[in-house]
């Protein structure tokens, strides 16, 4: 029997919306939670509407509906999916994994794989990519599951902010330091480490040399060939900056550029900007 695979993953992926619908990736959305309201991620809110608001409400961020994910793959038997691979962001900063995972266990006639991009934004995004060219290439069910977990051993994630606040008000903030990095003006350079969770990969003096630093630490990723992704939100100069120092190097194979979900903004605030690398030899 032949197998038909589906590639499923959450709204904090990043990847850009003409990317979704080329590659088929199917994208269940978290929720944005306001006192008095409440909207599906990328679905009925944008970043802008989220950093317009801030001023007035900090929302609060939760896992996607349980009846969406359930609709979703009762669709995806229907139509005759065999095999469903799901990448989440990573288990170290959501308990969407472990949601996703319990709807999976429930399902009956379907192959379900749940797995832990131990990542964010476009870090999990190239991985659920990589695992839809897969798809595409007609590569059975292990095959494009290991492609995905090549994509998150090969691929690292780099971010600086404007503020460490919403960070830190959101509970996220891991092992970043803080309030004595914000009275001194010093910017961390921010990554997603093998656990899932942010940490500190440098730390420098003001804005500026913060931008500096992240193109050095992707250039430095980029000793080898490499995808290279540029997110940010609100902080499109700077992501222009970016993409012009980047976009020449020799060992760049593509470059994307895409704006960070609504969720991931209310944890980051306006002025965030980050490199996704995904060395590719």
């Amino acid at each position: 029997m032949s197998e038909k695979i589906a590639v499923v993953t959450d709204s904090t992926c990043d990847i850009p919306d003409a990317m979704v619908e080329e590659y088929n990736v199917h994208v269940v959305p978290l929720r944005i939670l306001y006192q008095n309201e409440e909207y599906l991620d990328k679905v009925e809110i944008s970043p802008e509407d989220v950093y317009t608001r801030l001023k007035d409400e900090v929302p609060t961020t939760s896992l996607p509906r349980p009846q969406d994910v359930s609709e979703l793959l009762e669709r995806l038997k229907t139509e005759g999916f065999t095999h469903v691979l799901i990448i989440h962001l990573s288990a170290g900063l959501s308990g969407t994994g472990q949601m996703l995972r319990n709807m999976a266990e429930e399902m009956q006639g379907v192959e379900v794989k749940v797995m832990d991009s131990k990542s964010i934004s476009m870090g999990l995004g190239i991985q659920v990519l990589e695992a839809a060219k897969a798809v595409r290439d007609g590569l059975p069910f292990a095959k494009v599951c290991q492609a995905a977990e090549t994509a998150r051993d090969n691929s690292t994630v780099h971010f600086v902010l404007a503020t460490l606040e919403y960070l830190k008000r959101g509970g996220r903030i891991g092992k970043v330091a803080g309030t004595l990095g914000q009275m001194l003006n010093v910017k961390p350079i921010i990554f997603v480490n093998r656990e899932g969770i942010y940490e500190t990969a440098a730390k420098v003096r003001g804005r500026r040399q913060s931008i500096d630093r992240l193109i050095q630490v992707a250039k430095e990723r980029l000793e080898s060939p490499g995808v290279v992704a540029v997110c940010h939100g609100a902080a499109e100069r700077e992501m222009e900056e970016i993409v012009e120092a980047l976009q020449g190097l020799n060992n760049v194979r593509e470059l994307m550029v895409a704006h960070v979900s609504p969720v991931i903004g209310v944890h980051t605030g306006p002025g965030t900007i980050g490199i996704m690398v995904h060395t590719t030899e």
